[in-house]
Order: C-alpha cells, then structure tokens, then sequence
C-alpha cells in the first residue's frame, strides 16, 4: 500500500491551524489543510505492513491502506468510493473523530502514524468540491416503511441505508434541527453545521423524510408508530447526564455542559436560544468558569467560554494526570491512555488532575466559588488529601462528567422494551432487535455514550438487520 518506502522517505504532517489568539474571535472552523501533494506524500506513508492494525482500531470498518493507495495514485475519486463503501459520512468522522486508527496504526510504535483522519476529510472533502458525491436513489422501492427515531450520526446512517434498499423511511427527532449531537453537541468550530444540512438534501433526495420538533413519546405517539410503520428504530443518544451529587448543585450558576453548548450552537445559527432553555440564557462572558469533566464535552465547554470571553477557564478531573507517552509495549495496537492537549486547551485554560468537588460557595443564591479537596489514587481507589482542601473562584460551574445512559422518560418508559443493566436499550449487534416485535435499537441508545464511528457503524448494521427483517435477504452491507 502506498510507495513501499513512503514511510522512510516522508516525514509525518498534520494540517495547521490559525493561530489561537485569533481563532477564538469566532466559531468558524480553523484548521488548515494540506495541500494536495503533500496528502499524496502523507498517503505514500502506507506501508505494507501485512497486517493493517489500522483496521483494529476503526470501529467503522474503513478500508484505509486501500483508499490511501488511491490518493497516492492520484485517483481521488476511486479513493471516495471506497471510503464511502463503509462510511456514509466521512466529513464528519474526518474532523471529530479521535481517530483511533493512528492510536493503530504500525507506524505509530514509533509516533509517527499515517495521517490516516486529514486523509480521510480532504477525499470527501474533494467529493464534494467536484461535485463526485450525489443521491443515490434506489431503482425500486420495496413497499415496506420504516421510521427511524433520532437524527444523530447512528440515525442519519441507518435512514440513509435503509433508503438506498428501497425503503420508505421517515426520521422522527425532538429538536427543530437534524443532526442530534452533531448539530447541538459539537461546537461550530469542530464542525460547522451547513456540513450535516448538505448531506441531509441528498437524503431527501433519495427519499428520506425528516419530521423535526417531533419528539416520540410526547408529541408523537410510538404506538401510532408501530401500528404505521412496518420497523421502528430506536436511534436516539445517551443523553442522560451525569450529576454534580454535592451540597449547592442546585444553584443556577451550575449547569450542565450540554445545556450551555446547545445554546451557543443555537445563537451560531441564528435561532432563539433561550426559547428551549428553561433555566435561561447562559454565557461565561466576563466569568470565571470552572468545567468539571476532563474529556471531550469538556474541552468544548472550555473552547467555547474562551469564545465568549470568559474572565479564567479551569478544567478539574477527578482521575490522576495521566502520562505524557505511553508504553507502546503494553498498549499498542489499543487506544492509549495518555495525556492529550485539545486545540481547545491550546487557547487558555488551567488544567487541575486528581480533584474531588466539595460544595458550591454561593452568597444569596449567587455562585461565587467552589471548595474542592486533593485526592491521593493506589490501586484504583480514591483517598482525601488531608489538609489539601482549597477554594476555587467561580461565577459559573459546567459539570461534563459524561452520561448514564439514555433517558427514560417519554420515549423508553412508553416503549416495552427490555433494558440492560446499565439502562439501555437491549438489544445484540447482529439482529439489532430489542424485546418488542418490530422494534430494533442502535448507537448510543443500546451501547451507551460513545464515540461518533461507533454510531455510524451500528447505524449501518441496524439497517442491514431490518432490511433482512423486512425482505428475508439484504444486500446492504455490515
């Protein structure tokens, strides 16, 4: 795959980024791409390594030395193809996935893997600059309908499917925007939006239907689903959060983080923010913004309140630091922990390891700081630092602790489908189908909360799953 000595000849490069000082004066996107003979070098990096770790580490399924021996044969188009043979939405993964397959990757025992992620965004990116990517409408339609709940990337993959088999699909979902986490999860200078509104056109041109500001469960019944309907899928997110269990967590100066992203996606986008937010407008302009949680909701929290002009940003994590490299010996080809610095945390914030929360401090219902104490980690099990109690200045707390599970009320508690032990729908990864007739589930819904690829592949599974359902034989692929 590639040039068979790439990997000697040319150095591994990434794309740049406009600096932070001046990137966090708006929410555009900021990277900045390689040009095309340097994706033809970076994709001659290749090696033929015999066995392609890269592909133990996408959960998608890309066929990656393959479409990166394209690029370096200068067949951009063949590339596409073959990328889009396992990935229905590669602009997305391209940009927010924390691209596992160079964790993977053979050359990264040495740190040095195929810039496998930039590959990937400028094929699909090219698709569409040359106008490669178009519907794919169906030559015949099956007379079976399907109704998928939930317009995340796990949704989106299944309905679109489902709609190249033939299917009469429409997509149910809650918000007033297709999209779900994509659209009001990740900040606009992750993934600016107009990048889902496209790929929602071509859908409706191969015969999905959306119904936004639809929710199942409350403004749409899912018994009427299931008797109109010929399969339902159950294809919404893990959107139950994890809470802040102390003393003043109640106070209004404590919010959740996806609560505070949703609204700024909203102003972005021009729409009333504070129409849906029933707690009010909330910004961390001139603020002195604690974010509790120290992964991905995280460091969005942190981009976006430099954006707003914030007056510190700190960042607390209960865990310990972790290592700045990890052991390769013990943990490649698997993902590994180790410390990471966002483009977010590039832009100023002060990042704080191993601290537990206390109590908000608060004068007349204002929140003013939080108390918080140093923890001492062995074997896995937590201990306070004795004397080690400090007070952090806080105007507002962002709790992005990640979440438990999807939420029950509505939708679940209405549907008659089993749960597993950690509240979510269940439901196997090769019928997809949960304990209702009729019924399937897939992405965060039925394995918790996860990552974007995970999502896109069970969508795709879960579709192959009801057409084969449906029809007895599928020949969408798994």
């Amino acid at each position: 795959m590639g040039k068979e000595t790439g990997f000697l000849e040319y150095d591994r490069q990434v794309p740049g980024s406009i600096d932070p000082a001046e990137r966090v004066k708006n929410y555009k996107e900021f990277m900045v791409p390689l040009a095309p003979e340097e994706l033809t070098r970076q994709a001659a990096r290749c090696m033929n390594c015999g066995i392609p770790f890269c592909h133990t580490g996408c959960p998608v399924n890309n066929i990656i030395p393959d479409w990166n021996h394209l690029v370096y044969e200068d067949d951009w188009k063949r590339a596409l193809e073959v990328l889009h043979s396992t990935n229905n939405f590669p602009e997305f993964t391209g940009r927010i996935c924390p691209a596992p397959c160079e964790a993977a990757c053979t050359l990264n025992i040495v740190d040095t893997p195929v810039a496998i992620k930039s590959i990937e965004c400028a094929i699909v990116d090219r698709g569409w600059e040359e106008g490669w990517i178009k519907p794919q409408v169906p030559e015949t339609q099956t007379g079976k309908s399907v109704a998928v709940i939930g317009s995340g990337p796990a949704g989106l993959a299944c309905a679109q499917q489902l709609a190249r088999a033939g299917h009469a699909v429409t997509v149910f979902e809650k918000s007033d925007r297709v999209g779900g986490l994509l659209r009001y999860g990740i900040p606009d200078f992750k993934m600016e939006k107009h990048l889902i509104n496209r790929r929602a056109v071509q859908m409706e041109a191969e015969g999905v239907q959306f119904r936004t500001s639809a929710e199942v469960g409350v403004e749409v019944s899912l018994q009427a689903l299931k008797d109109n309907f010929d399969a339902v899928v159950l294809a919404g997110g893990a959107e139950k959060a994890r809470q802040l269990d102390i003393p003043g967590a109640e106070l209004p100066g404590v919010r959740l983080a996806m609560e505070f992203l949703t609204q700024q996606n909203k102003r972005n986008a021009g729409d009333d923010e504070v129409r849906a937010a029933p707690r009010g407008s909330l910004t961390a302009t001139g603020k002195h913004v604690i974010v509790i949680g120290g992964g991905d909701t995280g460091s969005d929290c942190v981009g976006t309140s430099n954006r707003q002009g914030a007056a510190s940003v700190t960042q607390l994590e209960i865990m310990p630091q972790p290592p700045e490299k990890e052991d390769k010996a013990v943990t490649w080809p698997n993902w590994p922990l180790k410390l990471r610095t966002s483009s977010s945390h590039e832009e100023g914030v002060e990042r704080d390891w191993a601290v537990l929360t206390k109590r908000v401090v608060a004068t007349d219902g204002v929140v003013t700081g939080l108390e918080c104490v140093r923890l001492s980690w062995d074997s896995g099990r937590m201990t306070e630092v004795e004397g080690s109690e400090f007070t952090l200045p806080a105007d507002l707390i962002l709790l992005a602790m990640g979440f438990t599970g999807p939420k029950q009320r509505g939708l679940l508690d209405r549907a008659e489908v089993e749960l597993d032990e950690r509240g979510n729908v269940a439901a196997d990864t090769i019928s997809y189908a949960t304990s209702e007739a009729g019924v399937f589930a897939c992405g965060d819904m039925r394995r918790g909360q996860s990552l974007v690829v995970w999502a896109i592949r069970e969508g795709r599974q879960a579709a192959r799953a009801v057409d084969e359902a449906l029809m007895g034989v599928s020949e969408l692929p798994r």
